[in-house]
């Protein structure tokens, strides 16, 4: 008689998501094809705890002339670790890691909404300023006017010479991601890095061009430009300038992960916004909107 399989123990306790993608063995089990750098789908596994996750190597990463210092993977990690700092957990855990194809970055897998993003629906104007119904988050519609519960992006074209309202929500959790990216510099906020989830939890990925040192904005999120702040962003970004402090962790963690110029160049982009009180506007200076859009 064969010996009983062994099986291996659980942990009673689960390890946190960023020990888990840290520890734990990734397996390949398939290629994100539409990405342009390797986007590898994974599962990793830790003391009997398991999760999906994305695994991106440095290897396969496509060198870019106006980001010659660093890579993708590095930007990634920083950008989840602003995000923590703010508190508002807008990016899933991401780590920097070993991974069978070199070094890279490996961030949690998101299940999103039955709805895309992105889905083109048409505005019904049925909400308000808090969180938006399910994956209602972008659209088209006919005319100028956004109506009650968007923001107006600017004009797109759909075909055959029409053209129609690009807008997006105007909601809680994009407002703080708008100024998360103004605060990152994300070159490439697309309406296809936004992963609503279950729960009412918003989600955003691909932050591998950020950190810029200089101005680099590229958004769907517009929807806000100029207008005044909130107070309880003033006070996130108040506290994110405090850490950001010379001597801090973070800035000792992000000095790990970005070089020392933009570094400075974050913290002068918290202390624009806390001066100016207001949502960043486009600089006129090259497009403001990434293409393409989604």
């Amino acid at each position: 008689m064969s010996a009983p399989e062994r099986i291996p123990p659980r942990s009673l306790t689960p390890p946190s998501p960023s020990e888990l993608l840290a520890l734990g063995e990734l397996t390949v089990r398939g290629r994100v094809r539409e990405a342009s750098n390797a986007v590898l789908y994974c599962t990793v596994e830790y003391e009997g705890h398991s999760a999906p996750c994305v695994y991106k190597p440095v290897a396969g990463e496509r060198p870019l002339w106006d980001f010659p210092d660093g890579t993708l993977a590095q930007r990634e990690v920083a950008a989840y670790e602003i995000s923590e700092a703010t508190g508002w957990g807008l990016v899933p855990p991401t780590v920097l890691r070993d991974g069978p194809y070199g070094q890279g970055m490996c961030q949690l897998w998101i299940e999103v909404e039955a709805a895309s993003a992105s889905d083109g629906a048409e505005a019904d104007g049925a909400h308000g300023s808090g969180e938006t119904r399910g994956t209602e988050l972008l659209a088209l519609v006919e005319g100028d006017d956004p109506g009650p519960g968007w923001k107006a992006v600017g004009y797109a074209e759909v075909g055959e010479g029409r053209t129609a309202l690009l807008v997006h929500a105007d909601d809680v959790r994009l407002r703080r991601l708008a100024v998360l990216d103004a605060v990152i510099n994300n070159g490439d906020r697309k309406g296809g890095h936004l992963l609503p989830a279950a729960g009412g939890r918003l989600y955003a990925i691909d932050h591998g061009v950020t950190f810029n040192a200089d101005d680099k904005l590229r958004t769907l999120l517009w929807g806000w430009a100029g207008e005044p702040l909130p107070d309880d962003v003033l006070e996130v970004l108040g506290r994110l300038a405090d850490r950001l402090a010379d001597g801090g962790p973070l800035g000792a963690r992000l000095a790990e992960l970005i070089t020392g110029a933009e570094i400075e160049a974050l913290r002068a982009r918290v202390a624009t916004l806390l001066r100016t009180r207001k949502h960043p506007e486009p600089s006129g200076q090259w497009p403001a909107i990434p293409w393409p859009p989604v």
